[in-house]
């Protein structure tokens, strides 16, 4: 069974970080960060309970405190046995710190630590439109070895409800680590 670190800051789109740990945790081991802020826009735009969402998680998921900087995901040996770390939906503020090597925070240090040991770190921003200086911390992230995208659906695959965009995004990140899904109808898939 693989391992993935996955990290929900306090960006729009909790969605997309409940959807990607749903479909992870099918047939992976995954450790779950949720800042407090994650939390509350859960709440917000979910209107979800921490409590409820706790509960509806599976077996093969293990929650970390975002406050535990002692926690053994803030040590490279331990990260080196994962496939990465995955932080979506990623706030600008975590992007900032990760992007300037600030780790006040369990889901800073983690992606702090994937750099350092050249794990994969993929950063999924939510925002728009973005300012020179998001665009400045995208580019250091990406530079030390960060993958950033943004939750930008495609259209191609003719989405007929919001789960197909979100399905959409959520497919891209786990193409990125080689995981099989059916998430969505790849572009002329015949191709290949």
């Amino acid at each position: 069974m693989k391992k993935f670190v996955v990290g929900i800051t306090g960006a729009s789109g909790f969605i997309y970080g409940k959807r990607l740990v749903e479909e992870l945790s099918k047939n992976n081991k995954v450790y779950l960060i949720v800042s407090q802020a994650g939390y509350t826009v859960m709440e917000k735009e979910n209107n979800v309970k921490k409590s409820d969402f706790i509960k509806s998680l599976n077996e093969n998921v293990k929650i970390f405190d975002n406050k535990d900087i002692a926690s053994p995901l803030a040590s490279g040996s331990n990260i080196v046995k994962t496939e990465g770390v995955i932080i979506a939906p990623c706030s600008m503020d975590t992007l900032s710190a990760i992007a300037n090597g600030v780790s006040s925070n369990l889901i800073q240090r983690v992606a702090d630590v994937a750099l350092k040991e050249r794990k994969k770190l993929y950063l999924l921003v939510r925002e728009m439109p973005f300012s020179i200086i998001h665009i400045q911390n995208m580019k250091k992230a990406t530079e030390a070895g960060a993958i950033v995208a943004s939750a930008s659906p495609a259209f191609y695959h003719y989405p007929k409800t919001v789960d197909d965009m979100i399905n959409f995004v959520v497919g891209k990140i786990l193409d990125t680590f080689g995981v099989e899904h059916n998430l969505y109808k790849r572009w002329n898939n015949e191709a290949l």
